[in-house]
């Protein structure tokens, strides 16, 4: 049912000739090796991986869910995701962007970024387990031990092990300050590690030989609050020093949430019951370290919901041009057959053309920010390194918040595009509904994203980063401003670029008298930093395609007409969020909570 096939002809417009990552990858000596043939050739043996082997699954995965014995604290995966994995990791997949000091291949996080996509696109709850793997490998190999390092990062490199994040708990969701787990140490070395964990995706599966949980708890006499974590590194089986698995550690799963989308992945909760766990980094300081593997879930969320965006626009398209219903208002287009295709009604095309822009839209974005990441990690130069990091920094947010927030409405759309077919499931669309909803809720809810945007990356710096993106912004304007061709994307461009330097100034200046003003102002604030993103991303693809229209492969007009749908259609939203962004906190906090 359905059908998923990677838009490797846009992935390579957005490497090849939007970031010209070719070039880009040879200032890095990491990756100077990395040339089109090696990224062409892994994008085109990732879309048969993922078209073959995990998108058969998704429907199926969702339908028959995770199962739990509570006799044994065992969970089963939805049948096919053990083979599956088994398939993906004699691939060689899981070690595509790691370092080949512990086995990995070193290819760069902008080419696992593009692969990233297909696998959200063609099964997202499968995608769960080996891409929370990728995050905790970060984490430790960051902030881990020599011997940690030597003893675990192999082991997911290789995809033989899986890893989690264990984090919240049932009284304090995103509030971890509030956590209460306790971790005690041994004579050993090791920590003894009891308390209890919720929405732990991953924690409990069939599909690897063992799972390497982090887990935020609090040793002896930490300080209250956030500033009181410590993170510790808790296996499922304590290892051998060989690497082999050895016993069973006291980390169990005592149920899977019954929940709205994801049936394929386990969300568990994890009960720690004197589990024996080794501490990573320093004490009191997790939080600092966990952020590194927050960080690249937020990056991954976003990547959740592009796949998504790409794959219900993909199966909505095909609908579209095949299901027969009333004749185009403008006169009959399908003279030969009773009605005609859905695809010639102007809303039909607003609904395909809006999933259509967010996913071409988004995967500049992240390919852009995937790329940053590269740089910051590699580049010989210190200062670029900084920079890179800081843009990174700054963009993070908004990637989780922003391409989440449209993927909703993407998929929503998509969906009513199938008309009462779209909540039926066979046709599968409202499985991508169910399961879009929760990329705005999980890894920090994306009103949490836009406090982080707003409150710290922003006003905590005076605003220094986002001047900084503003600069490449009016650079870009300045350059095309002339260009007659190009004005339609250039004026609101540099338009925007100037309201959101005076929307912030406006801002900070009333969150001085009133720190509530940035609660109030933040989401609507967020997406209004998403669409110059967007506006700035579309308006250089733009220019590529008005270069190449006249070379006979209409893929440059294709984009050419998306771009000016978002910019007529997408972009004007803008002037309501700025709206809603000044108008301060009082006509949220004025009314008496015992009132509403």
């Amino acid at each position: 049912m359905g059908q998923y096939v990677a838009p490797i002809r846009d992935m390579q417009f957005v490497l090849h000739e939007f970031l010209k990552v070719e070039e880009q990858l040879k200032e890095l000596p990491a990756h100077a090796e990395t040339d089109a043939d090696i990224i062409n050739q892994v994008l085109e043996e990732g879309a048969k991986f993922t078209s073959e082997v995990l998108f058969p699954l998704n429907h199926s995965g969702d339908r028959e869910g995770c199962k739990h014995n509570a006799e044994t604290k065992t969970v089963t995966t939805p049948k096919g995701f053990k083979e599956a994995y088994k398939q993906y990791v004699e691939g060689g997949w899981a070690a595509l962007a790691c370092d080949p000091e512990f086995g990995g291949q070193g290819l760069p996080v902008v080419l696992n970024n593009s692969f990233y996509e297909m696998l959200n696109s063609s099964n997202q709850a499968w995608t769960m387990y080996p891409g929370l793997s990728h995050g905790a490998y970060e984490c430790l190999k960051e902030h881990g031990t020599d011997e940690q390092k030597r003893l675990y990062l192999p082991k997911l490199v290789s995809g033989e092990w899986t890893g989690t994040m264990c984090l919240t708990e049932p009284h304090c969701g995103t509030d971890l300050g509030l956590l209460r787990t306790k971790a005690i140490p041994n004579e050993d070395g090791s920590w003894t590690i009891t308390g209890n964990k919720i929405f732990i995706s991953a924690g409990e599966h069939d599909m690897s030989e063992n799972i390497l949980h982090l887990v935020l708890a609090r040793v002896p006499d930490a300080p209250e609050g956030s500033k009181g974590i410590s993170l510790f590194l808790v296996p499922k089986y304590l290892p051998n020093n060989d690497g082999t698995v050895g016993e069973r550690n006291p980390i169990f799963c005592g149920a899977i949430e019954e929940k709205m989308g994801i049936h394929g992945n386990s969300t568990c909760q994890m009960n720690l019951d004197g589990a024996k766990g080794w501490i990573i980094g320093q004490p009191n300081k997790g939080l600092n370290a966990m952020f590194v593997f927050m960080n690249a879930a937020r990056l991954g969320v976003g990547m959740q919901s592009l796949g998504l965006t790409e794959v219900a626009y993909q199966n909505a398209l095909v609908y579209a041009k095949d299901r027969l219903q009333m004749r185009s208002l403008s006169g009959i287009k399908a003279a030969d057959k009773p009605a005609d295709p859905i695809i010639v009604h102007p809303d039909v095309r607003r609904m395909l053309l809006t999933a259509k822009a967010y996913a071409e839209g988004a995967r500049a974005f992240s390919s852009y920010v995937a790329l940053q990441i590269d740089r910051e990690l590699n580049h010989p130069d210190e200062e670029v390194r900084k920079e890179a990091a800081d843009e990174v920094a700054l963009l993070t947010p908004v990637i989780k918040a922003f391409i989440t927030d449209n993927a909703w409405i993407a998929t929503s759309e998509a969906m009513q595009v199938y008309g009462g077919h779209g909540y039926i499931s066979e046709w599968g669309m409202e499985q991508y509904v169910r399961d879009a909803r929760i990329n705005l809720i999980y890894e920090g809810t994306n009103t949490i994203q836009s406090l982080d945007l707003l409150g710290r990356k922003i006003l905590m710096d005076n605003g220094a980063k986002l001047r900084k993106f503003g600069e490449k912004v009016r650079a870009f304007v300045e350059e095309n401003g002339t260009d007659e061709a190009m004005s339609e994307f250039v004026t609101p461009l540099g338009e925007l670029g100037e309201k959101v330097g005076k929307l912030t100034m406006e801002i900070g200046m009333k969150a001085f008298q009133n720190q509530d003003e940035v609660g109030a102002a933040a989401v609507p604030y967020l997406r209004v930093v998403g669409h110059l993103v967007y506006s700035y991303f579309f308006a250089q693809m733009a220019k590529i395609a008005l270069e190449k229209k006249d070379s006979g492969d209409k893929f440059y007009e294709a984009k050419l007409q998306t771009t000016r749908f978002y910019f007529a259609r997408l972009y004007p939203e803008t002037a309501m969020l700025i709206r809603q962004a000044r108008s301060g906190a009082a006509n949220l906090m004025a009314l008496d909570a015992d009132l509403f």
